[in-house]
């Protein structure tokens, strides 16, 4: 049973950073690939954060659940998950302040700009919020990523001193 709980937490760090790490490049890739098609490509990406999101809250739900049930089966001591728990919860919020305050402002945004914020003036305050909550929405992503590699070395070092 400690080695499936072990082995749960850690698929659930891998997918969840592993996507966090993915996700830039295949929205590189969907821009690269759709030059002139910004409107498209925004939205192809746009429904992928969302789905990054989606997993991101499932795969936290897990971790924060395997955690508080580690020391209760001798699997790491309560003093060293807890750091991690808070790390976990931190990219947690991040992960619903970027899905559910972050993206909606930017549909807003995207709708009153007409439906296309790329075929919107530079200067207009639509586009230019638009593009602070993308610059935002950026930051944020990377934040989860560093809290998630440093979640990564915390549970290691809970890791090295088990029970």
């Amino acid at each position: 049973m400690k080695t499936l709980l072990r082995t749960l937490l850690f698929l659930a760090l891998i997918v969840w950073i592993g996507a966090e790490i993915f996700f830039p490049v295949v929205a590189a890739v969907t821009f690269g690939s759709l030059p002139g098609a910004t409107h498209t490509a925004g939205t192809i990406v746009g429904e992928l954060l969302r789905l990054l999101h989606g997993m991101g809250i499932v795969c936290g739900l897990v971790l924060l659940a395997l955690m508080a049930l580690a020391p209760a089966w001798n699997i790491y001591k309560p003093r060293l998950v807890l750091a991690p728990m808070v790390l976990v919860v931190l990219m947690l919020a991040c992960t619903a302040y970027s899905q559910y305050g972050i993206i909606p402002a930017m549909e807003r945004d995207r709708a009153a700009a007409g439906g296309a914020i790329d075929t919107a003036d530079s200067f207009n305050p639509t586009t230019v919020h638009f593009n602070m909550l993308h610059n935002r929405s950026e930051h944020v992503e990377e934040a989860i990523l560093l809290f998630g590699i440093a979640t990564v070395v915390l549970v290691a070092r809970a890791e090295s001193t088990r029970v």
